[in-house]
């Protein structure tokens, strides 16, 4: 590298694709911000005379940072956090906005993060790394100091347990559109039956309220349950409009510009099966939302 502008330089061309890395590492873009400015840091101090491939290498850093991060988020957490959410990212309904179409080029859901939270960390490392952005298992190994056989069989096992959350839908964006919003009908009309018609029977609720008015935080499952809960908050639906979170067809509630709920759903055979709900108003005030016309109040 020739002098320290040329290092930045270089540096913010791979910043996207370091953050997305870090970002299905950690599931938090706060976290995901502080590990790509650690990279920053560790490659400001670093002799990179002989350094190939400036991109691998940063993958590398950065990935050995998320694994800190998360070990540490391991030894403190005692109890799983079943109801919390991942950091969902929020778009317009037409997919236009390029910077989040970047962060989310190799697209992962609510869901899939929600399950990624459940391996350990050398799992989600080794996961994340081969199998999302095809880091080969050597290099894999290196970040854990472990052999390439090793990793491999680490990405095996994490690959078992998210079988279901990575099983690629068969419904078009089109037509999952349009069972988002037969849902959104049916909340907004309180019609219980016309929203256990879109509710697979082993349907997963998981609501984030932290501490706010909608709390608690729970997880439901089953399709009656699930659509008793949801129609607890039919109010909402008036004030819905549609969004992509995390690349999917999905709902925000806002009152007054305040965002005040964001659902986003996993969809197979033409029905929900995971809705996720995040209520948190703290979380929620934190989110990057997209512009969105206003909406009248409910009356």
């Amino acid at each position: 590298m020739d002098d320290a502008d040329g290092l930045t330089r270089d540096f913010e061309t791979h910043r996207a694709h370091l953050r997305a890395v870090a970002y299905r590492m950690l599931g938090s873009l706060a976290e995901a911000d502080d590990a790509v400015q650690e990279s920053w840091l560790r490659l400001a101090r670093a002799d990179t005379t002989d350094v190939q491939n400036l991109r691998g290498w940063l993958t590398t850093v950065v990935a050995r940072v998320c694994l800190d991060m998360l070990r540490g988020r391991a030894a403190r957490r005692e109890d799983p956090l079943e109801a919390r959410l991942p950091d969902p990212i929020v778009g317009p309904a037409d997919g236009t906005d390029p910077e989040r179409h970047a962060l989310l080029a190799d697209s992962v859901g609510l869901a899939l993060l929600v399950v990624l939270d459940t391996l350990s960390p050398a799992e989600r490392l080794a996961f994340v790394l081969h199998d999302i952005f095809a880091v080969p298992f050597n290099e894999v190994g290196s970040v854990m100091d472990r052999s390439p056989a090793a990793a491999k069989q680490l990405a095996s096992r994490a690959r078992q347990r998210l079988r279901g959350a990575t099983a690629a839908s068969t419904v078009d964006p089109r037509r999952q559109r349009q069972i988002v919003d037969a849902f959104l009908a049916a909340v907004h009309d309180g019609n219980f039956d016309a929203l256990l018609a879109v509710l697979d029977p082993d349907v997963v609720l998981r609501a984030d309220a932290g501490k706010g008015p909608m709390g608690p935080s729970q997880v439901v499952r089953g399709a009656t349950a699930a659509a008793s809960q949801v129609l607890r908050f039919a109010p909402l639906a008036r004030l819905a409009r549609p969004v992509l979170v995390n690349g999917t067809p999905g709902l925000l509630a806002t009152s007054n510009g305040q965002p005040l709920s964001l659902l986003a759903v996993t969809i197979r055979d033409d029905k929900i099966v995971e809705i996720d709900v995040l209520a948190d108003p703290e979380r929620l005030n934190k989110l990057d939302l997209p512009d969105l016309p206003d909406l009248p109040e409910a009356r």
